[in-house]
This record gives structure tokens, sequence and C-alpha cells, in this order.
């Protein structure tokens, strides 16, 4: 009882120190004034994330979002957040309102993570691939492609896994751990590389025949799209997945099915649910 009440004065004093900090008027200390609150809420997040996140709502609701310090409590925002949903979505907030920030690079790298941990490689793929476009000189790119290249993995993309394994090999720099973390996937890449294939036969020569089928549904590369078409096929009870091809397109297929015919009754059903032109496609 009597830690409770001590973690309680604890907690009140955090946000007396918020208000305080926040009224103190000279402006050349407000920028170190609420770096220390953001760690304050920091620390604070480990033993009663919600004391912390009461912090943050309160340093959000009084600064302006024009002002140069909100991007960072908003990153703060997007870390402690109570769900998932609200941590993306504090996440997006700072990439795309506030892209030449100092903290959009790290949202990228949090988001990608995020999508990667909820089980949706494709939207995880996309962030990473934003931080090395937009981002070519971030200090990340090296956690960036290392998240991108597990993402790319769950996706069958062995390619462009590999090609991203060894950029993040390449940045891991001093970073013993992380290189450890990388190296763990390595062997997954030199496997390929180095096998000695079999002697083409007459038969392997010829034009590979289809082992099944699919209905291709979606082709874009927006990671929210493939997304959104994924619930909407769960909940119609189509089993669903998603290729990428060279181009970068995220594409959304159902199936597989056994022959053509099969294929085909289910692309009408898609036709008349969906609408657009879902077509069959040949799975070799």
């Amino acid at each position: 009882m009597r830690s409770r009440r001590a973690d309680g004065r604890t907690d009140g004093r955090m946000l007396a120190l918020v208000v305080i900090l926040l009224s103190a008027s000279p402006p050349v200390r407000l920028s170190a004034q609420v770096d220390s609150v953001r760690a304050a809420a920091l620390r604070v997040a480990q033993t009663r994330p919600d004391s912390a996140r009461a912090m943050i709502r309160r340093l959000l609701t009084n600064l302006s979002p024009q002002d140069s310090l909100y991007p960072g409590v908003l990153f703060t925002a997007g870390r402690i957040a109570a769900d998932a949903s609200q941590s993306a979505t504090n996440l997006q907030r700072v990439i795309v309102e506030y892209g030449r920030s100092v903290w959009a690079d790290s949202a990228l790298v949090l988001l990608t993570q995020l999508y990667f941990a909820q089980g949706d490689p494709a939207a995880a793929a996309q962030a990473a691939e934003r931080l090395l476009r937009d981002y070519p000189d971030s200090p990340l790119k090296a956690r960036a492609a290392f998240w991108g290249a597990r993402a790319y993995f769950d996706l069958k993309d062995e390619s462009r896994a590999c090609a991203l394994i060894r950029e993040a090999l390449d940045g891991s720099g001093a970073d013993v751990e992380f290189k450890n973390q990388v190296s763990f996937y390595v062997p997954r890449c030199t496997a390929g590389a180095t096998a000695v294939p079999a002697a083409p036969s007459a038969d392997s020569q010829a034009k590979p025949t289809a082992t099944g089928y699919a209905v291709q549904v979606l082709a874009v590369k927006s990671a929210a799209q493939v997304d959104e078409m994924l619930t909407r096929l769960k909940v119609m009870g189509f089993d669903a997945r998603v290729v990428r091809d060279t181009s970068g397109l995220f594409k959304v297929r159902v199936g597989p099915y056994s022959t053509r015919e099969e294929a085909q009754r289910a692309q009408r059903r898609l036709k008349t649910r969906l609408g657009g032109q879902p077509f069959v496609v040949e799975q070799l």
C-alpha cells in the first residue's frame, strides 16, 4: 500500500513538473525542458505507462503543432502508446507531417518493426523501403534494411531479402549485438548462392507446367491497400497471400486451386463480390 502511495506521489510530481516546465517563460530553455519531460515520461512508462501517457498528452496539448519540438513529443507518444493502432497513428503523423524533422527516420524504423510484429510483412517492407529511399543518409539505414529483409523473407522474396541483409551487415559498424542479429540470416542467402546446380536433363529443360492456379485481385504499391484487401478477403472466407514482383508491386492472390476450373469459379465469385477485373494466374 505504501509503495502504491509513493508511486502515486511520484506520478503527481511528474505531472506537476510538466505544468511548471510548460509555463516557464524563457523560450531559450524550452527545448531542454521538453526533452527533460520526454525523458522522464520514458522512465515512468516502464512502471506506470498510463501516467507517462498523461505527461505526453499534456505536452502535446500545450505545444503548437508548428513548434519544432512537437514531432519529438509525437514520436514519444508513438513509443508509449497504449495499443498498436494508436502507436502507428502517431508514428505515421511524424513521417507524413514532419518528414523533414530529425524524428522521421526513427519513426519509420519503429513503424517497420510494429508492422512486422503485427504479422504484416508487406507494410513492414514498404516502410523499410521508404526509409532507404527518402533518407539515404540516415544512420538508421542498416536497421531499416534488417527489418525490411525479415519482412521480405516472410514474403518469399529471397532476392530482395538477401540484398537488404548484405546492406544491413555492411552498415552494422561496431555494434556487435546488431551484427550478430544480422549474421543469423546470412546463411539463408549464402546457401542458395553456393549451391551447385545439378546438370540439366532433357526433361528439366522443358517448359515448366503449372502446379496450381490462383486469382489475382490486386496489384499495388500501397501496403495500406494490400492490408485492407486482405482483411476484406478474410471476412469473405477466402485464403489470400501477397506476392511481390521485381517492379515493387504487391500482388494479392486468392488460392491456390488445383485446377483452372476451380480458379475460374472463384474468379466469378470474386468479381461479383469485389468488382474490378480479377483474373486467373498459373502458379509454377
